[in-house]
């Protein structure tokens, strides 16, 4: 396949993505009673920027990247949402992210809007050096829309602890004041929040043990098949490990391990490379597509979008699905879990741990005042639970899967909010 047929195949999957983004949030807007001229606010971000950034490499040439940022509604309060470094960031894509960055918001409760960055780059060819300067470069790009009470970045695919810190002191310098509350996902030394790095997997963790109750199972000896092998997928997979379930597959973009007597998770965590890759290393690997209709308890789909599709759902075996990926089930494949009994956890809701630790990470930077980590994990348990519990009662009273359930959670308090401010 041609790089040109790649390219278009990535542009038609985003827009895909954006398109199925939209039609649930119509549905859910239609159940909630608003009338359609809601809907034409909400299908859209409110602003949306696209910005060049010239960056010296280290060979004396200037390339120059192009990057986004997307904020989708701030009628509840400033944005919120990750800024991603990766080759097939587009436009459209970051549009339906920040559209799911202000139904997680609304899901947790917090008092944000939804927002989402990204750059078209690929950070593993890169240098330490040019990475900075792509950080600061676009800090300066996007500078004028962003801020502690207007739009608060954090890390997203392919960016860290290190990439925020330099965003951050970028735009402390351009402000002339020290700003920790411009960014989240920054090292502890700089007014990071303890139990920041873990926060995806514990809620994606929190909702495992809240399915498993539904569902009448034990996740003592439960058996879990997991998707992904990155920073949420290893952090899982040894929280589920240490919680005595069993873990019988894991996988990562070269194919997937299968052990129906169980993994060793903490020999496959100390040999995973710095991009989660492991499979790799062993010679009776399968494929991702054969992991993911193995016999299990609960799958977790944790890497890419459109994993379970209409055409393997019939196939999946797991009683509980739980979406720690963005997108990784299409709403056809959604409709037949639905019909077969299987109880799925959507993305929006078992992902939200994350941005609920950047909030409490911004009112820690706000008040001046740090938490220690059990406190943290403490008021992400609260969190997450009684967003379970919501959505699971909404779903139940409306007679609705739990995806429809969460976007009608997610998206009323940015709908009343708008409503109350006089916008529809």
């Amino acid at each position: 396949m041609s790089e040109k047929q790649v390219k278009k195949d990535e542009e038609k999957e985003a827009l895909n993505l954006f398109l199925s983004t939209q039609t649930i949030i119509k549905e859910a807007l239609r159940k909630l009673g608003y009338p359609g001229d809601m809907y034409e606010l909400m299908k859209e971000p409110q602003r949306m920027l696209t910005v060049r950034i010239p960056v010296k490499m280290d060979n004396g040439s200037v390339k120059v990247y192009t990057g986004y940022r997307s904020q989708h509604n701030d009628a509840v309060g400033p944005t919120k949402g990750g800024v991603r470094f990766h080759p097939e960031v587009s436009e459209e894509e970051v549009k339906a992210l920040s559209i799911w960055m202000t139904l997680k918001c609304g899901i947790a409760n917090l008092p944000y809007g939804g927002g989402k960055g990204g750059i078209i780059c690929d950070p593993r060819t890169m240098s330490f050096g040019e990475l900075e300067r792509l950080s600061r470069g676009y800090v300066r790009a996007i500078s004028q829309i962003v801020g502690p009470t207007k739009d608060i970045p954090a890390p997203d695919v392919y960016t860290n602890s290190q990439i925020m810190a330099w965003m951050m002191d970028e735009y402390s310098r351009l402000r002339e004041f020290d700003s920790p509350g411009f960014i989240t996902g920054k090292p502890i030394v700089l007014g990071g929040s303890q139990g920041r790095e873990t926060a995806t997997a514990q809620g994606v963790t929190i909702c495992i043990e809240e399915a498993v109750k539904k569902k009448g199972i034990k996740l003592q000896n439960a058996r879990i098949i997991i998707q992904g092998f990155g920073n949420a997928g290893s952090f899982l997979a040894k929280f589920m490990h240490d919680a005595g379930a069993k873990v019988i597959g894991i996988s990562d973009a070269h194919g997937g391990l299968y052990n129906p007597d169980g993994l060793d998770i903490p020999y496959l965590l100390d040999k995973r490379d710095s991009f989660g890759m492991v499979t790799n290393l062993f010679t009776d690997a399968i494929t991702n597509e054969e992991l993911l209709e193995k016999d299990c308890d609960i799958l977790v789909p944790a890497a890419i979008a459109n994993q379970i599709t209409a055409k393997n759902a019939h196939h999946i075996q797991a009683s509980i699905v739980v979406e720690a990926a963005n997108g990784p089930t299409t709403i056809d494949a959604t409709k037949i879990l639905n019909e077969r009994g299987v109880l799925l956890v959507p993305d929006i809701l078992a992902s939200a741990g994350g941005v609920t630790v950047s909030y409490f990470e911004w009112v820690q930077n706000n008040q001046g005042y740090y938490w220690p980590e059990k406190e943290v994990a403490k008021k992400l348990r609260n969190v997450m639970v009684n967003s379970f519990e919501t959505i699971y009662q909404t779903a139940a009273a409306h007679k609705v899967d739990m995806r429809l359930a969460a976007y009608m959670t997610g998206i009323r308090k940015s709908a009343e909010a708008s409503r109350f401010r006089g916008w529809v």
